[in-house]
């Protein structure tokens, strides 16, 4: 693979220049307190959002360097089944605008931890609180740090420690003077941005295959189908049917970093369009990220590493001239996603260990200080651990993100499924989930990962059923825990917040409504 740096003309680097004043800009007019203004827009913006921020501060959040790498390396190895990792979420994504947001608008609450606090008291808000930092922490940081540097590596030709330095420096800028408002508006742009320079990726892609149709006889035939069957070793329908929904559940609907773009919604309606609009935003995922995989395939079908399809289609497609942008997109990604993870890892540990455990009398400055302090915490550890990830064998780029989510979500998909569906369900079992049930999850995690990778070990089930397995057990184990529970600790809503817990608007089920006929349209022409 040509190396980028060698086709950069004087154009480029005024393009990745005038955007980086831009981005600047944006950042700071947006993290501008306005007059009589509190600095409260560092966590929650305010409660300013309206829809198209908060769809594309979700989609930003959860695009990031990963997307561009990972599913351009799944299409070129496998096609487009690895777009039911974005297009079954609308289920999901459905559950949290109808049923989560409104509770949690009505609870006015700022994180999820809080949320579940205010339900089953002090200890399972502490509890959750850590269990959550650990998860925006790996999960989200040092994942998407890891992609970030992985694609630098492949620019630079530099090491993967100064990739990742240089990126989280960056990135941690935006979280760490302006906050989610600043993160929001950044990421409106640079999501508009990200959309044209990978729609002309793809273009020119086809162009140079001679056309679809061209495309579509060139790559192999299962490559065009989203389902795959029982029998497949690398996406069987039993483990997307599945296993995806555990993750899935706990990504977007319990997820600090995802869930902060509806917290900071100025009402339910805006909250719930905007999380319909992230549903639109998908689809988008099958030309833009997808799609250049597979073209990679065709133009180049012997690359020794598919993640490095999409470098590939750039180095070999772009004009000289164009190469700027490309960089640019890979700043944008960068700034969306560890920009919204720092911002939760800040607002989660301020907010939920410093503000209740460390100094409950801590005044608004004090918080914000704390809050930028967990910011640059947060860097150093997800530089630490981007590393190690740096370092699993066995399994392609695309696996290692699915994968690592899929055995931190169980206990969080049980506890919060349990308390929104069943009232039954007790604070007892609530915090053993979380407590134990997470040490379980997690050590399978790391038995899975680097003790016994599934490369050398061919006992293990496929990851995504493994999840399930591990979600069904915590599952059971919670419902006989609340059922035997001598002492039953449950949680019965006040009445104001029944009260305000208001019904989705005439325009919010029409645009649901309207998603759900594409969405089913869209799998029986690709089936």
């Amino acid at each position: 693979m040509n190396n980028i740096t060698d086709r950069l003309t004087l154009l480029d680097y005024g393009i990745v220049l005038a955007y980086l004043i831009i981005l600047a800009i944006i950042g700071y007019r947006a993290s501008r307190p306005k007059k009589g203004q509190t600095d409260d827009t560092l966590f929650l913006a305010n409660k300013s959002l309206g829809w198209a921020s908060i769809g594309f501060n979700m989609w930003g959040t959860n695009v990031g360097p990963s997307m561009l790498l990972a599913f351009a390396s799944i299409g070129y190895s496998t096609g487009i089944v690895a777009i039911n990792f974005d297009w079954y979420a609308f289920v999901f994504l459905f559950l949290l605008a109808i049923v989560f947001a409104p509770k949690y608008l009505a609870a006015n609450v700022m994180t999820m931890p809080e949320f579940m606090g205010k339900r089953y008291g002090e200890s399972t808000q502490t509890i959750l609180a850590w269990y959550a930092l650990i998860k925006i922490l790996i999960s989200w940081l040092s994942l998407g740090l890891f992609a970030g540097g992985f694609l630098v590596r492949q620019i630079l030709g530099i090491p993967m420690w100064q990739s990742v330095i240089v990126l989280v420096l960056f990135a941690g800028l935006f979280a760490y003077t302006g906050g989610l408002k600043a993160i929001a508006r950044v990421n409106v742009f640079q999501m508009l941005l990200l959309i044209g320079v990978s729609l002309t990726l793809t273009i020119l892609g086809i162009n140079k295959v001679g056309g679809l149709d061209a495309v579509f006889e060139k790559a192999p035939a299962d490559y065009w189908s989203l389902i795959h069957p029982a029998s497949d070793t690398k996406y069987p329908w039993p483990a997307i049917l599945l296993g995806y929904p555990v993750a899935a559940i706990a990504f977007f609907c319990t997820d600090q970093a995802m869930v902060q773009s509806v917290l900071g919604a100025r009402n339910l309606e805006q909250g719930q369009l905007g999380v319909n609009f992230i549903g639109w935003l998908k689809i988008l995922s099958l030309p833009l990220f997808i799609l250049p995989g597979i073209l990679c395939f065709i133009l180049f079908p012997n690359l020794k590493d598919p993640a490095e399809a999409y470098m590939t289609m750039v180095t070999n497609l772009f004009p000289p001239g164009m190469n700027g942008l490309v960089i640019v997109v890979l700043i944008a990604v960068l700034v969306g996603t560890i920009g919204s993870s720092l911002n939760s890892l800040s607002t989660v540990f301020t907010m939920d260990v410093y503000a209740q455990k460390i100094n409950p009398n801590a005044s608004n400055q004090d918080l914000v200080r704390v809050g930028r302090m967990t910011v640059i915490a947060g860097c150093v550890f997800a530089v630490g651990m981007a590393l190690a990830i740096d370092s699993i064998k066995g399994l392609n780029l695309f696996d290692v993100f699915q994968s690592v989510l899929g055995f931190i979500a169980p206990p969080l998909s049980v506890v919060f499924l349990l308390t929104v569906f069943w009232k039954r369900t007790t604070r007892s079992a609530v915090n053993i989930v979380l407590s134990i049930g997470s040490a379980f999850s997690l050590g399978v995690g790391v038995l899975y990962l680097w003790v016994f990778p599934p490369d050398k070990y061919a006992f293990w089930p496929h990851y995504l059923l493994l999840s399930f397995s591990i979600f069904a057990v915590l599952l059971v184990a919670a419902i006989l825990i609340s059922l035997f529970d001598k002492n039953p600790t449950v949680y019965v809503a006040e009445e104001t917040e029944r009260s305000t817990a208001a019904k989705p608007t005439q325009t919010v089920w029409i645009a649901w409504v309207a998603l759900t006929v594409v969405m089913i349209a869209l799998y029986v022409t690709f089936h």
